[in-house]
């Protein structure tokens, strides 16, 4: 007889664990199941010759969520201000604060001396946003502030008035959902100023989304011992109060009929089963008896969509003191070697069609025209690399389907090996001289590697493209309670698949949110949790 638990949660991941701690400190008995060997997903740093590289995300945003989770599970997690460069050449503005955008305009005019008037219009719109994002994270997120629900003076004195503001400022971020190049287009005729705004983000990122990470980049932290360590806290917190966490142990199947999902070589009942992973694998899972089981519309919308644009990452160990990076670029930064704009380029598919050396080429320019991002963890915390030695991962979004052509062809080595070699030759042509004499070794992570190690499909990092229509997931924050429901009864889900514009805060809330209306359900049905 298989063993039962209240609830079983799919997934290691950020939401997933966020999903599973909060089951279990409401007292539900909680199995989380993961496929790979240590929790984390995208959020998880590893060593190598006593270098720390993170493999996913960088630095993290708080946006009102993350330290109030951190509050109310009790994690011990020290985290200090991760400081955000932006380069254009030789060119560099330190984001300090928000007159830091100021400087932002001044190396855009630099760059762009004959649009001037252009630049200053588009600054006075990312203030907007900026003057919106002060009102949406104004306040911790009420979601996880379970004690303040109950107490009347924060109700009235803190969270209706902040509501109104809210209610009001989302109405007028709502109007800036189109494509953030498309916008910008209303300011500017000049591509190239489009692209070096727009090279920082995913295709097709929303105005909102976008022009508001000028805001969060003076919001990221960086926890001490990596960016892995919040899952770490969050596993052994979960752990503590009574969860149970099977590694290497990936959910195969699920009969929603029989309440059975079946693992690797055994199986387990459960009340409620929460899918916090790739959402075209729980349509894979799903096991019906009928021959018309339920959610037929949104598995076929599924089929027909793409992941989000991957990223393609090199992993460098030198023997150079972590004081020489922080005079040219800092611990975290974006920078673009060139003010030529990837839209100078041909489509990759098109250099193709000419040939092997042609797609050579192509990806050659591509890689010294891109917008990188550079994170060097042993500035945030000297303990992340040898004594006077540090590591640097150099990073750039990047086509999973490029790569794949890559792997097809049989030639998947020689593209790593030369994207390596011209990310190598720009970081030298431009801000890293003679790097590779100080290097002691580099490695290179692909969108296959992504896909490989966390299941996500075409690589993706934070979920679905917004190049598709319609969208998989609710993408409405006032709907975003509905992002954890799903077609199954006693089946929901939560992370970067369920809800878009995605990041690691939407992934938490959407966790907190599934526990929330599991713990809810069991209650009305009289149950634990």
């Amino acid at each position: 007889m298989s063993e039962h638990y209240n609830v079983v949660v799919a997934g290691g991941g950020l939401a997933g664990l966020t999903c599973a701690a909060y089951c279990a400190r409401a007292g539900a008995k909680v199995l989380l199941c993961e496929k790979n060997a240590k929790t984390g997903g995208l959020v998880n740093t590893f060593f190598h010759n006593g270098f720390a590289f993170d493999a996913g995300i960088r630095a993290f945003e708080d946006s009102g969520v993350i330290h109030p989770m951190l509050s109310a599970l009790r994690l011990d997690l020290p985290l200090v201000q991760n400081k955000v460069a932006i380069g254009i050449g030789g060119d560099w503005v330190r984001l300090r604060d928000k007159s830091s955008l100021g400087d932002y305009a001044a190396l855009l005019k630099a760059h762009f001396s004959d649009e001037i008037k252009n630049i200053d219009r588009i600054i006075l719109e990312i203030e907007t946003v900026m003057r919106y994002m002060d009102v949406l994270y104004g306040i911790e997120n009420p979601l996880f502030l379970d004690e303040q629900m109950h107490d009347p003076k924060y109700l009235t004195k803190t969270l209706l008035p902040w509501l109104a503001k809210y209610t009001v400022n989302m109405k007028k971020a709502s109007r800036l959902s189109e494509p953030v190049g498309r916008y910008l287009r209303k300011f500017t005729d000049s591509q190239p100023l489009i692209d070096m705004i727009c090279q920082h983000f995913f295709t097709d990122t929303p105005t909102f989304f976008a022009l508001s990470y000028f805001g969060l980049y003076l919001d990221y932290h960086y926890p001490l011992g990596g960016t892995g360590m919040l899952a770490e806290r969050l596993t052994q917190r979960f752990q503590s109060l009574g969860g149970e966490v099977r590694l290497n142990t990936p959910v195969k199947k699920i009969f929603p009929d029989k309440q059975q999902a079946v693992l690797e070589g055994s199986s387990v009942s459960y009340d409620s089963l929460v899918w916090a992973a790739d959402q075209t694998a729980l349509y894979d899972a799903v096991r019906f008896s009928r021959s018309s089981p339920p959610g037929g519309q949104q598995r076929e919308l599924i089929k027909k969509s793409e992941g989000i644009n991957s990223v393609l990452s090199l992993f460098i160990g030198t023997n150079l003191p972590p004081e020489y990076f922080g005079d040219i670029c800092g611990a975290h930064a974006f920078y673009t070697p060139t003010a030529t704009g990837l839209s100078a380029l041909p489509r990759w598919q098109d250099a193709a069609d000419d040939g092997e050396p042609a797609l050579e080429d192509w990806l050659r320019r591509y890689l010294a025209s891109t917008t990188y991002e550079i994170s060097i963890p042993a500035l945030r915390d000297n303990s992340l690399a040898p004594d006077g030695k540090t590591g640097l991962i150099v990073s750039t979004l990047f086509d999973y389907h490029l790569t794949r052509r890559y792997v097809k062809a049989g030639t998947y080595d020689r593209f790593k090996a030369l994207c390596s070699e011209q990310i190598f030759n720009t970081l030298e042509q431009t801000i890293l001289p003679s790097l590779r004499k100080h290097v002691e070794f580099s490695f290179c992570g692909t969108p296959l590697t992504i896909e490989r190690e966390t299941g996500n499909r075409n690589g993706a990092i934070t979920g679905w493209a917004f190049t598709n229509s319609p969208l998989p997931a609710v993408n409405r924050f006032r709907k975003i309670k509905h992002a954890v429901d799903t077609p199954f009864i006693d089946i929901y889900q939560c992370g970067h698949w369920t809800f878009s514009p995605a990041g690691l805060p939407v992934a938490i809330m959407t966790g907190k949110l599934a526990a929330d209306a599991i713990t809810t359900r069991q209650t009305n049905k009289g149950g634990t949790a």
